[in-house]
């Protein structure tokens, strides 16, 4: 085996990169679709809530800067029920928690697209507070390299960060990262695009789009899982 084949072979197919350029994808459409359709806000992530709360509290606005606390909470218990499930999943010795994710997430976007826009959006928009936060935290490392699939400002600092690199010294590998980075935020930047060219079609359906990846992913992942890597099921990925 060529050292080129060995590195590759040290990483789980939950690692690889093409698995976060599908579920980037997957968190571009979620932003859109909980922008556009479900109350004008974006939920893959927490720092506009927060912001939002202190806002309301600092206008005096209890009532309303409190509600902030609800979206947080569903976030934080996405974060603590993707921490807590690996193990128990790990001894049913059949497949790994980054498979059994993607099929939780393709099951709740399939009903969330059941509930009509006239529901209020707050149900829909925790949910997916819930859903990224444990697709964030269970997809942390693609092949060593730190990444993120719910929402992309660290990913637009690593661009700046490796172009310089580049420029500087020439080396394959900070082209590479700059590449992989700019391809990942192209991918979530294509994927809001997608969501939103199909939110006035589709309306609360439009969530469907992400089963399109998530299938793929789930597919690519679950056969790994049954075959070439079914003696690494207890294999943690890295940044675990």
């Amino acid at each position: 085996m060529s050292a080129e084949n060995r590195e590759a072979a040290r990483y789980l197919t939950c690692e690889r990169y093409y698995i976060f350029e599908l579920l980037a994808c997957v968190g571009g459409m979620l932003g859109a679709y909980t922008y556009n359709l479900r109350g004008g806000v974006f939920c893959n992530a927490q720092t506009a809530n927060v912001m939002l709360m202190s806002l309301a509290v600092g206008k005096g606005e209890w009532a309303r800067g409190f509600y902030y606390i609800i979206p947080i909470f569903a976030y934080l218990l996405g974060t603590v029920v993707s921490e807590i499930l690996p193990k128990p999943v790990r001894k049913l010795h059949f497949l790994r928690w980054d498979t059994w994710l993607l099929a939780i997430e393709a099951l709740a976007v399939f009903l969330l697209g059941w509930i009509p826009l006239e529901t209020p959006p707050q149900f829909v928009q925790v949910s997916v507070n819930f859903l990224a936060a444990m697709q964030f935290n269970t997809f942390r490392q693609a092949e060593g390299v730190p990444m993120a699939t719910t929402f992309v400002t660290n990913h637009i600092r690593q661009i700046g960060v490796w172009w310089v690199k580049h420029r500087k010294h020439h080396e394959p590998e900070a082209l590479q990262r700059f590449r992989r980075h700019t391809l990942i935020v192209t991918l979530f930047f294509a994927g809001g695009v997608v969501m939103t060219a199909f939110c006035g079609i589709l309306r609360e359906k439009a969530v469907w789009l992400t089963l399109i990846p998530l299938s793929v992913s789930f597919g690519i992942l679950s056969h790994a899982d049954l075959t070439q890597e079914r003696n690494r099921l207890e294999t943690k990925p890295r940044g675990h």
